[in-house]
C-alpha cells in the first residue's frame, strides 16, 4: 500500500520538536513517517501528497471529560449557576425526561461538534453509555465511554452494583478498535462506601476503565469534612444516615479502594500537597476542566502544581451544560491564562481559588515558571491520552502509532504573523480553526462537514428534542 502524504508549513509533533515545511505519512490506520515534506515526498515517491498550506498538524485532541449525551442542554441551567446543588438536581431532572432518542440525538450532535474543533477522542461519562458509543461509532471517533452509577443509601449497594454489571454487558456490544467501555461511580456525594468498594473490586477484576468527579466544589469539601451543607441535608431528607469521614475527597477515594484502580478524576479543585502526592503516587489520573470550573464558580484547580508533579493530566471541556462549547484549544488557552493569575481568596475571603501552602494563596504569588503554550498543548494532546491510557496508540505524531490528528488552519488576520506555531494554536486559535479531523486514518471532518452524517437533519432533531425538554422540565 502507497501511504499519503500531509504537509503543511508547520508540524507539532508533540514528542519531538517542531517541524517547518514538514510532513506525516500514513498507511491504513497508522503513521508510517513523520519529517520535512521534502525528505517523506522524495522517500515515498510517486505517494499522494496533501498540501494543507498555511496551516498546523498536530496530534487529534483529547477531551478527558465529556457528557455528549447533555448537548442538547447548553444553556439550560444558566439560572442555576449560583448553586450547585439545584444545578445537579435540574440537571437530572431533565435527563431523566429525555427519551432515548434524544439521548442519541444529543450524544450525535456533541460528537460532530467534536469533530468539528479537532477533537479526536473523548473520555466520556453518561449515564446512557449506549448513546453515546453508538454516536462514537457513528461519527468516527475514538473514546472510552464511562458508564455511570449512582447509589447514595448503602442499603441498595449490592442491587446497584448487578445492575451496573448487566449495563455494561450490554455495552460491550458496541465496543471496537477505536471506542471502549468503563465505569464511573459518579461522587461521593452520591454513592456509598460500600458501592465504592464494590465498583473498584470489579473494574479490577474485570480490567474496567473507572472515571470519578472528585473535589470539584466547596459543597463536596464540606460534605466531606465536616458532614454539612446541601448534600448532607439532601441525603437526610431522603433518610439516609451520612457519617462525615473527615478527610478530604482523595484520601477516602483511597480509603474505599478507588485509586487502586488507577481511576481518571475530573476536576480535582480542592486538594492539597498531600492528596497531589497520593495521586501521584497511586499513578490516578486527572481531567482539568478549568472553563467548567470558572463558570460554575468552583474556583481554580491547581494546574501549575499537576503539571510540576508529572501528573497524568489532560484537559476535559465537560457538558456543554457548564461549559457551553466542547473546543479544548478555546480550553488550552484559558488553562494557561488562568495557571497565570496570582491567586487570592474568593467571595468574601473564605473560598480560595487555588489549593495549596498559604503562600500560594498570597494575593500577588505568582508561580515561579509560567504555563506554556507548549504545556498545554501537551495536556490537550499526548498528557491526555496519558490519562486515558492509550498513550501507547495517540497523542503524539510518531512512526507506528494510530493516525489521528488534526490540521488547524494559520491564516486567518487574527493569528498573523505567525512565528511559533504552538503561541498561534494556543492564543489565537479556536476549534473554529480546525480544516481537518482524522481517526484512525480516515478523515471524520473536513471542508467544513462532518463525512457520512447529515448535520442539518441533526440539528432539526436536536431543536425537537429541547423544545419537548423546555416544555416538560418546570423551572
Amino acid at each position: 500500500m502507497t501511504p499519503v502524504i500531509y504537509s503543511a508549513r508547520w508540524v507539532l509533533p508533540i514528542s519531538s520538536p517542531v517541524i517547518e515545511s514538514g510532513a506525516i505519512a500514513i498507511e491504513g490506520d497508522r503513521i508510517v513517517a513523520v519529517g520535512r515534506a521534502h525528505d517523506l515526498i522524495q522517500k515515498f515517491a510517486p505517494a499522494q501528497v496533501d498540501d494543507l498550506g498555511d496551516a498546523a498538524i498536530l496530534p487529534g485532541l483529547v477531551n478527558t471529560h465529556s457528557h455528549l449525551e447533555l448537548t442538547v442542554m447548553r444553556g439550560f441551567l444558566e439560572r442555576e449557576e449560583n448553586d450547585f446543588f439545584a444545578w445537579l438536581r435540574q440537571l437530572t431532572s431533565a435527563r431523566m425526561a429525555m427519551s432515548p432518542q434524544d439521548l442519541y440525538v444529543s450524544a450525535m450532535c456533541g460528537a460532530i461538534e467534536a469533530a468539528r474543533a479537532g477533537v479526536t477522542c473523548l473520555g466520556d461519562a453518561s449515564s446512557s453509555a449506549s448513546a453515546a458509543m453508538k454516536a462514537l461509532n457513528k461519527v468516527g471517533l475514538r473514546g472510552i465511554v464511562y458508564q455511570e452509577s449512582f447509589g447514595p443509601d448503602p442499603a441498595n449497594a449490592k442491587a446497584n452494583v448487578e445492575s451496573l454489571r448487566g449495563q455494561i454487558d450490554e455495552l460491550r456490544s458496541y465496543e471496537n478498535k477505536l471506542v471502549r467501555a468503563g465505569v464511573s461511580p459518579h461522587a461521593v456525594y452520591t454513592v456509598s462506601a460500600p458501592q465504592l468498594e464494590m465498583i473498584s473490586h470489579l473494574a479490577l477484576e474485570e480490567n474496567f476503565p473507572v472515571m470519578m468527579h472528585a473535589a470539584e466544589s466547596r459543597a463536596e469539601e464540606v460534605f466531606m469534612r465536616e458532614g454539612t451543607g446541601p448534600f448532607a441535608e439532601g441525603l437526610k431528607g431522603r433518610g439516609i444516615g451520612w457519617q462525615a469521614p473527615r478527610i478530604s475527597t482523595i484520601q477516602y477515594l483511597a480509603k474505599t479502594g478507588v485509586l487502586a484502580t488507577k481511576p481518571l478524576l475530573a476536576h480535582c479543585i480542592n486538594v492539597d500537597d498531600t492528596d497531589i502526592d497520593t495521586i501521584r503516587t497511586s499513578d490516578a489520573r486527572i481531567a482539568h476542566c478549568p472553563r467548567s470550573n470558572a463558570k460554575l464558580g468552583h474556583g481554580r484547580a491547581p494546574f501549575a502544581k499537576f503539571i510540576a508533579q508529572e501528573l497524568k493530566v489532560g484537559l476535559g471541556s465537560d457538558s456543554v451544560v457548564s461549559n457551553n462549547t466542547c473546543d479544548l484549544l478555546e480550553e488550552a488557552r484559558f488553562a494557561a491564562l488562568l495557571a497565570r493569575t496570582p491567586c487570592g481568596p474568593g467571595p468574601g475571603g473564605s473560598e480560595r481559588l487555588d489549593s495549596g501552602t498559604p503562600e500560594d494563596s498570597a494575593p500577588h504569588a505568582r508561580a515561579t515558571a509560567l504555563v506554556s503554550a507548549r504545556d498545554v498543548l501537551f495536556a490537550a494532546t499526548l498528557g491526555g491520552a496519558r490519562a486515558l491510557g492509550l498513550d501507547n496508540q495517540i497523542g503524539s505524531l510518531e512512526e507506528g502509532k494510530q493516525a489521528d490528528l488534526v490540521v488547524v488552519g494559520l491564516s486567518g488576520a487574527q493569528q498573523q504573523p505567525v512565528r511559533d506555531p504552538a503561541d498561534a494554536l494556543v492564543f489565537a486559535s479556536s476549534g473554529r480553526d480546525a480544516l481537518l479531523t482524522m481517526v484512525a486514518g480516515k478523515e471524520v471532518y473536513r471542508d467544513g462537514r462532518a463525512n457520512g452524517v447529515d448535520e442539518d437533519s441533526l440539528r432539526i432533531r436536536m431543536e425537537t428534542a429541547r423544545t419537548r425538554l423546555d416544555s416538560v422540565v418546570i423551572k
